[in-house]
């Protein structure tokens, strides 16, 4: 199944973000919380790889797997960063003979020490460029690109930021993924902006609960997304409990993917981090209303 298929009227579409595991264990792992996590079908699941394209063999190991052991449709992140036309082309053939229906196009972040993107050799520039290249050449794939609430770090302006997603639809993606936000004002404000701008595919919320204050400092940090003062001073009040984080986070989450739901927004995109304790409790305390959507 194409990605686009998946939202629509009447329809609402559940998805999960993976990531790779490093090591036996963590294959292990992963499946383990992913039987949790397909306790309720959802929509499709996707894939990341790590810095620099390094595991780009794992993460196509993975989406195979699912679609295949849980007949679930998937999608295989790629990105520009360290690769020529020719290398993405490369990719894209052995997603497609694996079973691979969708990509979730992304330009990359620099790879770790540098501040600034530089292209590949023969390789792409921005995002926009690779779905243009899937769209030449590899029509068959449904796309998905990011889009981000709070500006991406690299814009000079939301303004410039919107203009570039414009850019990517305009060149053939099927729906935006928003990067994960804790301030449902953002999003609200992202998607009228986007409505503004006649960019007129599903915008779907990133939602990731948070388990661990350290670690979810770590990730907005290098995303840029803002932790509301309150949830950072409930989080802070636990000290060093972590299932008492856990608890606080999953509250929120909860509240927050509950608020969303009202305002009818198409699907809901979970970045798991490769477990599923705080998303099962989410979305068994809003699976009703959810299911509800559907």
């Amino acid at each position: 199944m194409r990605i686009a298929e998946a939202y629509g009227p009447n329809k609402f579409a559940l998805s999960f973000e993976l990531f790779p595991p490093k090591t036996p264990a963590g294959d292990e792992e992963l499946d383990r919380h992913l039987a949790e996590l397909m306790r309720f079908e959802p929509s499709f699941v996707t894939c990341t790889y790590g810095a620099a394209g390094s595991t780009r063999d794992k993460t196509l190991e993975v989406v195979s797997r699912v679609h295949v052991r849980y007949g679930t449709t998937v999608a295989a992140h790629l990105t520009c960063v360290g690769s020529s036309r020719d290398d993405l082309r490369d990719y894209l053939r052995e997603a497609q003979a694996r079973g691979v229906e969708n990509i979730v196009a992304l330009r990359g972040d620099p790879p770790r020490g540098e501040k600034v993107f530089r292209p590949a050799a023969d390789g792409l520039r921005y995002a926009n460029e690779l779905v243009a290249l899937l769209r030449a050449e590899f029509p068959q794939f449904g796309i998905a690109v990011a889009g981000y609430p709070e500006t991406h770090q690299e814009a000079p302006s939301p303004e410039v930021d919107l203009e570039n997603l414009a850019r990517k639809v305009a060149a053939g993606a099927d729906v935006v993924i928003a990067q994960l936000f804790y301030q449902n004002a953002d999003f609200f404000r992202f998607r009228d902006k986007c409505a503004a701008q006649k960019i007129q595919v599903p915008i779907v919320p990133g939602v990731l609960p948070i388990t661990n204050l350290a670690q979810i400092r770590r990730i907005t940090d290098l995303c840029g997304a803002k932790l509301p003062a309150s949830l950072v001073a409930n989080l802070e009040a636990c000290g060093d409990s972590t299932d008492a984080q856990f608890e606080v986070g999953v509250d929120f989450a909860t509240r927050q993917v509950q608020e969303l739901l009202d305002a009818g927004v198409p699907g809901l995109h979970f970045y798991v981090l490769n477990r599923s304790a705080a998303t099962v409790r989410v979305l068994g305390n809003v699976r009703h209303s959810a299911r509800a959507g559907c």
